[in-house]
């Protein structure tokens, strides 16, 4: 049965829009089509993550033995035919110890051991039985120049100790230098321990151990007395880990075995240099530089390839045994010295290191008589200027002062008087209030609008005998950068080169502005840290590779480097990297060393031990902030780090710094240790100087400063600087007041009476010119004069 009454939605009703399900496949209809197999997509999503971490497993482990296996070669390659002897010096830290007997020692340990000694002082041992060959040098006692250069280039140190002693002021006095400039590995030794009496061996031996962790907590100290002691100190340095030191790791060096020299006519000072030796480190190439240290840069003429006159075993017991060179063609039928290479003029690396600036470039044509007629036209029409309406007294005075001669002196006196009065009733009726509130301005106002009634009532020995009291108390203070104002000439010329900075930090400065000569002989990079990447990143197998003997030919060598020659210091030779010869602005990061308190002043001459470099240079120190503008430092601050800028070829970090100072008896004293820092002549070393005054009136905000300056137009010229007081209040210069430097300024709020007003002028600093790469031999010394270093119990152990 219908019902009578049924429901009709209106035309509000709301409908729902039916699902759209798209033109997917569902899930049953996807299995059909598939039958089972699996898509190429997924199979790759889920194993890709298991294999790549397999495979990041496996690369992992075979990186691992890689470098292991490396490791193990170099070791068990050490000191053996394939790679230059095992170089070792014996350091004495104790006056009076017999290094002779030492090395007498280490020559008898084995009965298989046989010994050649060189002319320059070079002992080699062999050892049959470890597979091993030794190269010990014995460095003059005192000559610190030959122990440093030793430990440059040996691969371990012997250091001997006293039974009695075990290290004394001289013998900490060279540690803190060769930890300083780098220590390769090291052995501890003491000989005639058994001299002492037997109850006191052990205590003596236990007394040594400790002095020896203070600064080598993981070493061992060793008895050398009997040949077993010798055959185990052996052992000791063939099997030891070495130590990478950065200024040898990226060079060829050598110590040289052999050397002669041959003038290149009877009238020259120089010659040709033959330096024998093992190359060690990296290939030399004769086509590149080489460097003595204390010399200089040179070119080689070519390398020679001799027999190896030191094998690790005789030639009579196995006469074929194979040459430490390989594939080498011979110049000479049967000859025993071979060529292995002669320079090429086309690609030898040249000897400029400056860049030559041609004086005319920048220059420009000399102006015409008409560019001469119309400059001087219009300057004419500067100058010529007309006093407006509501000026000052000042303005007044200045313009009329500055204008041409064509304005006579009457109509000069009627501008200033009516220019004046106009002043002082425009101030009347303007600020009437202001002036009724503060009466002391009113009278300050009136009293110093005229240049004589202000001067009538100044005391001239007053204000001389008040100046000499401030003085006193300035120098009490110790204000770094202060400067007195000079009173015989003007501030404005004494000051000319210098500058006002809103703030040091923010405010800009263009390094290419007003650039010294100096800067046209050095060489800029373009980017300083890339070219370093790349050139120690290269590959050199082109030349004598390390662990081959060679005769190197140095040319042109000065004949004084010859003749200074004594025994005990070692000949070096360095092989140079590309750009390593060129000028540029260096950077040496350098902290003092603790127990040296003499003042080093800025562009004092100082002997730089840089790398594998030694030179003399006048620096200038500023400080080590990471601003883009540096503070220039008068004296080389103690406990803190500072950056000493000198004119130096390129080097590539890392490399260490030592700093000495020359005595007047020719004695060198260690001053500041460091690292190289960068090579950039962008980086700006600002000087500071610090003008100050003394408020002698002051009214709320404002105030009249004196003895900052002592003349009027030194007020005019300066005026747009800021001024800064030591309780932190800033301000401006309004005007001067009479002819004796008083002038009137405004602060940011009122001034104390005890407080001083301060004003910052900045000037760039530039280095000198003073590079000398030839550096004599100190001489020797044994004792540490007590100017130069001066070191407690304390002090020694915080050094290491």
């Amino acid at each position: 049965m219908i019902p009578d009454n049924v429901h009709r939605s209106g035309p509000l009703k709301q409908t729902n829009k039916t699902h759209k399900h798209g033109k997917h496949r569902t899930k049953g209809q996807l299995e059909k089509e598939i039958k089972g197999r699996v898509n190429v997509k997924s199979l790759t999503k889920k194993t890709k993550a298991v294999i790549r971490k397999v495979d990041r497993r496996n690369k992992a482990l075979q990186l691992r033995h890689q470098k292991r296996d490396e490791v193990l070669a170099k070791k068990r390659a050490r000191g053996g035919q394939g790679s230059p002897p095992h170089l070792v010096g014996i350091v004495p830290l104790c006056e009076g110890i017999d290094v002779e007997s030492v090395l007498e020692l280490l020559k008898t340990a084995d009965d298989e051991i046989h010994t050649v000694t060189n002319d320059l002082g070079i002992t080699h041992i062999s050892v049959p039985r470890f597979k091993q060959r030794f190269s010990f040098y014995l460095p003059e006692y005192g000559n610190l120049h030959a122990l440093l250069d030793t430990a440059k280039v040996a691969d371990s140190l012997l250091f001997v100790l006293s039974p009695e002693g075990a290290i004394d002021h001289y013998g900490n006095y060279c540690l803190m230098c060769l930890f300083a400039q780098g220590l390769p590995a090291c052995t501890h030794v003491v000989m005639g321990i058994q001299s002492l009496p037997q109850k006191k061996q052990a205590e003596a031996k236990k007394s040594l151990q400790k002095q020896i962790e203070k600064r080598f907590p993981k070493d061992k100290i060793h008895c050398l007395d009997t040949q077993q002691d010798a055959l185990l100190v052996l052992r000791q340095i063939g099997n030891q880990k070495l130590r990478q030191i950065s200024i040898r790791e990226y060079k060829p060096h050598m110590i040289a075995e052999e050397m002669t020299f041959e003038l290149n006519d009877n009238q020259s000072s120089e010659g040709l240099l033959k330096v024998s030796g093992y190359v060690r480190g990296q290939a030399l190439d004769v086509n590149g530089l080489v460097h003595l240290p204390g010399v200089g840069d040179f070119q080689m003429a070519q390398i020679d390839a001799p027999n190896d006159p030191y094998p690790l075993r005789k030639r009579g017991e196995n006469a074929e045994r194979k040459s430490n060179i390989a594939d080498v063609e011979m110049s000479d039928d049967g000859a025993d010295i071979r060529v292995l290479a002669v320079v090429s003029s086309s690609k030898q690396e040249s000897l400029q290191s400056e860049v030559m600036p041609d004086p005319m470039e920048g220059e420009q044509t000399w102006p015409t008589d008409q560019e001469l007629l119309e400059a001087g036209a219009n300057q004419m029409k500067k100058s010529v200027k007309r006093v407006p309406k509501g000026t000052s007294d000042y303005q007044a005075a200045w313009i009329i002062d500055s204008g041409g001669e064509d304005d006579d002196e009457e109509g000069s006196e009627d501008d200033i008087l009516e220019v004046g009065s106009g002043f002082h009733s425009n101030s009347d009726d303007e600020d009437k209030s202001s002036i009724a509130e503060t009466e002391d301005m009113e009278t300050m106002s009136v009293t110093f609008g005229g240049t004589e009634t202000y001067d009538a009532g100044i005391d001239m020995d007053e204000e001389r005998s008040a100046l000499e009291k401030y003085k006193e108390a300035r120098l009490d203070q110790m204000f770094p950068d202060e400067v007195d104002t000079p009173s015989d000439t003007t501030a404005r010329q004494r000051f000319a080169r210098f500058r006002g900075l809103k703030s040091f930090r923010t405010s800009p400065w263009d390094p290419k502005e007003n650039l010294p000569s100096d800067y046209a002989r050095i060489y800029q990079f373009e980017n300083f840290r890339r070219t370093r990447k790349r050139v120690l990143n290269e590959e050199r197998d082109i030349g004598a590779l390390p662990g081959w003997y060679v005769t190197v030919h140095i040319k042109n060598v000065p004949r004084t480097y010859v003749e200074s020659y004594k025994p005990g210091s070692p000949i070096i030779m360095y092989g140079l990297l590309p750009n390593e010869q060129k000028m540029s602005v260096v950077h040496l990061l350098m902290k003092r060393v603790p127990g040296n308190q003499e003042p080093i002043k800025s562009k004092e001459r100082l002997t730089f031990h840089v790398g594998f470099r030694r030179f003399t240079a006048c620096p200038i120190f500023s400080q080590h902030t990471n601003a883009d503008k540096h503070k220039s430092e008068r004296f080389l601050r103690h406990e803190t780090v500072s950056v000493a800028t000198v004119y130096a070829p390129i080097m590539f970090s890392p490399a260490s710094v030592l700093v000495f100072k020359v005595q007047d008896n020719g004695d060198e004293n260690l001053i500041a240790t460091g690292s190289l820092m960068s090579v950039d002549p962008n980086r700006i070393a600002v000087k500071r100087v610090v003008l100050s005054g003394h408020p002698f009136k002051i009214n709320r905000k404002h105030a009249v400063v004196r003895y900052m300056f002592f003349s009027r137009d030194d007020i005019n010229w300066f005026k747009p600087i800021e001024l800064r007081t030591k309780y932190g209040r800033r301000g401006h210069i309004r005007e001067p007041l009479g002819t004796h430097g008083h002038m009137k300024c405004t602060f940011d709020g009122q001034l104390k009476s005890m407080d001083t007003v301060l004003m910052n002028l900045y000037k760039r600093m530039y280095p000198k010119w003073t590079y000398d790469p030839h550096v004599p031999n100190p001489g020797v010394k044994t004792q540490v004069t007590n100017t130069g270093m001066e070191f407690t119990d304390q002090e020694i152990e915080d050094l290491f």
